[in-house]
């Protein structure tokens, strides 16, 4: 009796004890004496792999078990003959989660593979068919050359076009037209150069009512030329008009062309415009003079040039002093005076008065 132990003691039974083997014990069994730092730290994640739940890494009593094939009991139930049925089901269940967990794994494989190939083609702005170059300092010399040739050129071609000679048919207007004539100008010519050629060329003929000496006497400020509707003031020059093709109210104002035509000079001259000083002091020459001029001239005849065959009436000669006193009458009534801003009334045919307001008659007649 003396040596039945007290069932009432502190010393447990080894029955109740863990029998298992954790992590710290293993890696202090496992690293006795001297180790590397490498060594070291493997050991010690094997020692935690080792004591997770469920890893089959270790047995109760501290021994390593070996883990059975996956697939092992997959074979022996295709192979099994007999038994339940019910026993059947349930092993071909259990072999085909591990055949669907591997199609699984291949498809989300599979399906992540062309997402790295897509991402391998993309490149910077790929949707941009023509992507500009680089502009380099002797690309932008290049460029800055080959503009300054092109404006060069046009300038050139311009100068030649103002060279051109074309012929202006006119009539003298005083309530009546009155026969005019025609002048010959070059496109590069100012409106005031045409009125004192035509008075010249009223002084001579004596055209209208008024005799030679009145025309010699008049002067060119108080001469007026009507196109159309259309006032021109005096300081305006013709290639203007044709450059930009100005319109007025029954159509372009001066419909010459603004290219070089077969009248162009090979060589434009130095002197395109006559000077003022040149033309002002010409009415001192005789009519001989000026004939003998005229014939030295090289160029083509009138018969040849642009706005021969024009109709004299639409371009009026007047005098500003008679409009001043008639311009409540009609037709002077609705004469305007050129403003390069109400184009886009003119080509509509919108007349305003003096106070902007749109007159009943704003149909083009």
């Amino acid at each position: 009796m003396a040596d039945t132990p007290n069932s009432g003691g502190s010393t447990p039974n080894s029955r109740f004890t863990s029998q298992a083997i954790s992590a710290e014990d293993k890696l202090k069994a496992d690293t006795v004496g001297l180790q590397t730092l490498n060594d070291f730290r493997k050991r010690r994640a094997e020692a935690f792999e080792s004591s997770l739940p469920g890893s089959g890494a270790t047995t109760p009593d501290g021994r390593e078990s070996t883990p059975k094939a996956a697939f092992k009991k997959r074979k022996k139930a295709g192979l099994k003959k007999g038994g339940l049925s019910f026993g059947d089901d349930e092993d071909t269940e259990e072999a085909k989660e591990p055949a669907r967990d591997a199609t699984t794994a291949t498809e989300s494989e599979d399906s992540a593979s062309p997402a790295t190939f897509k991402k391998k083609s993309l490149r910077p702005n790929s949707s941009v068919g023509l992507q500009p170059k680089a502009m380099t300092k002797s690309a932008l010399l290049k460029e800055a050359q080959l503009k300054d040739a092109l404006r060069k050129e046009y300038a050139q071609i311009q100068e030649a076009v103002r060279a051109t000679e074309f012929v202006l048919p006119f009539a003298f207007y005083d309530g009546r037209n009155v026969p005019g004539g025609k002048v010959r100008l070059k496109k590069g010519d100012k409106i005031w150069l045409f009125l004192e050629r035509a008075r010249k060329l009223g002084a001579e003929l004596g055209r209208g009512d008024r005799g030679r000496r009145d025309w010699a006497r008049i002067s060119v400020d108080d001469l007026i030329i009507v196109r159309g509707d259309i006032i021109i003031p005096h300081h305006y020059d013709f290639h203007y008009f044709l450059l930009n093709k100005t319109h007025g109210y029954h159509g372009q104002l001066f419909a010459f062309s603004a290219e070089p035509t077969s009248a162009t000079p090979a060589q434009k001259s130095s002197e395109s415009t006559p000077a003022p000083d040149d033309d002002t002091s010409s009415h001192l020459q005789t009519a001989a003079q000026r004939k003998q001029q005229a014939a030295q001239h090289s160029g083509p005849p009138d018969s040849e040039l642009e706005g021969f065959e024009h109709d004299p009436n639409e371009t009026k000669v007047v005098d500003r002093r008679w409009y001043e006193r008639n311009k409540h009458v009609y037709p002077m009534s609705s004469w305007q005076e050129f403003d390069p801003e109400k184009e886009e009334d003119y080509k509509k045919g919108i007349r305003k008065d003096a106070n902007g307001n749109a007159m009943f008659f704003s149909a083009a007649r």
